[in-house]
């Protein structure tokens, strides 16, 4: 009996929230919001690792991880275009 009531409220509850599933999971995803864009440009020397929101975000970003947290930048702001054209080019040290 208790576990069929568990079931009959859990049952209800994604019933509920059968319209909002979609940003209750996004909201769990690493997305950010129009005005925590950081919009200056940051020295490639603190940049420690990048990645892209997932597509169910509101808005496109790239979380760029940092020593101490990491910050939301528009994927499409210049200084960071540069940043990736940089990192995708050879070394040229290397041998």
């Amino acid at each position: 009996m208790k576990v069929s009531v568990a079931l009959l409220i859990l049952l209800l509850a994604a019933a509920c929230t059968g319209s909002q599933g979609m940003s209750f999971r996004s909201s769990r995803g690493k997305c950010c919001s129009k005005e925590k864009f950081h919009s200056r440009k940051i020295p490639e020397f603190r940049i420690q690792g990048y990645q892209y929101t997932p597509p169910t975000c509101t808005h496109r970003a790239v979380l760029v991880k940092l020593l101490r947290g990491s910050v939301c930048v528009d994927p499409e702001e210049g200084w960071f275009q540069e940043y990736l054209r940089k990192q995708k080019k050879p070394d040229s040290t290397s041998t």
